[in-house]
């Protein structure tokens, strides 16, 4: 009979593709690793995993295996996890949330807000996202959930909700000496701009406005949202972002909105999570709160599920 732990290592290094990832996903060493991958070729008398540059690659027998592994190992994980509550009011769980710059701006004194109603006593860590890291951060449970636009190629296992639609508006100084009460696309393209770097998770607006074939003077490009408010209301560059960030500006009485002279995609707001590893218990719980907080700071709306029929899919 196959060991379940073997059957952990065996989808954690699957999943991450590195022994460390596995290791680092099960909290174990990577010589634990390394030792039970030695026992999963000998129980199946297969070698199961190629090393490459791209890290662990799965033989044939490996995928067949995963399959069947995988769907056993979640339906005993979620079994087990139904026999247990996570109650919020008592928990001292710590959670950890990637959040983008403007993430933190727009939701993140809304999230905090509602997580110390319903759970007082939880821990959250809040890591500054990097979206390269993105995919691998969340198989291997270094984060709990993520707030970002949307990511490009996240792993089909990985749990996600559209939670909020933006359309880009334009802020600028209240006082700009060529822009009034609105603006055309000469205007716009006349004026020097600021752009946020793309690591910040907000790569997809610049390349919107590249793909509708403009060409933007850039005289600044800063790393966080955290500056845009004084850079606007000392200078007369223009920023093109999302209204609910732009009205944060405006509240804070940096600057003034104007619309586009042109049309954008709405900049979609994702959250994700990987509820079948670690504490799925806890995991859920949290993805389920996040997703409601969102919700409700965005007036009830319901947030948008991506279904199986949906091509994009992040659903297996």
């Amino acid at each position: 009979m196959m060991d379940l732990n073997l059957v952990r290592v065996f989808i954690a290094i699957y999943e991450t593709r590195s022994v460390s990832g596995a290791a680092s996903r099960l909290y174990i060493t990577q010589p634990s690793v390394s030792y039970a991958l030695a026992r999963l070729r000998t129980e199946t008398g297969n070698a199961l995993f190629q090393r490459s540059r791209k890290g662990m690659l799965p033989t044939p027998v490996a995928i067949h295996l995963y399959t069947v592994f995988k769907q056993s190992l979640s339906g005993i994980e979620k079994a087990v996890a139904d026999t247990r509550r996570f109650d919020p009011e008592t928990s001292f769980h710590k959670f950890s949330l990637a959040l983008s710059d403007l993430g933190e701006l727009m939701l993140l004194p809304g999230l905090v807000k509602h997580l110390r109603e319903v759970a007082p006593n939880v821990q959250l860590e809040v890591l500054p996202i990097q979206m390269q890291r993105l995919d691998d951060w969340l198989l291997t449970g270094k984060v709990d959930a993520a707030l970002c636009s949307r990511l490009e190629g996240i792993s089909s296992l990985t749990q996600r909700d559209r939670i909020m639609d933006e359309r880009y508006v334009c802020l600028l100084n209240n006082r700009h000496p060529r822009i009034g009460m609105t603006m055309t696309m000469a205007e716009y393209l006349a004026e020097q701009h600021i752009v946020v770097s793309t690591t910040s998770g907000y790569q997809a607006l610049d390349e919107r406005v590249k793909e509708s074939g403009f060409e933007r003077h850039i005289a600044l490009e800063v790393p966080h949202f955290a500056a845009l408010g004084e850079l606007i209301a000392n200078s007369e560059l223009l920023v093109t972002l999302s209204l609910s960030a732009a009205e944060i500006y405006v509240g804070r009485g940096n600057g003034r909105i104007v619309e586009l002279p042109f049309q954008l995609p709405n900049l979609e707001v994702y959250l994700y999570g990987h509820t079948e590893i670690g504490d799925i218990t806890a995991k859920t719980w949290f993805y389920d709160t996040l997703k409601t907080a969102c919700q409700s700071m965005m007036g009830g709306q319901e947030s948008v599920r991506i279904s199986d029929e949906d091509p994009d899919s992040s659903r297996p």
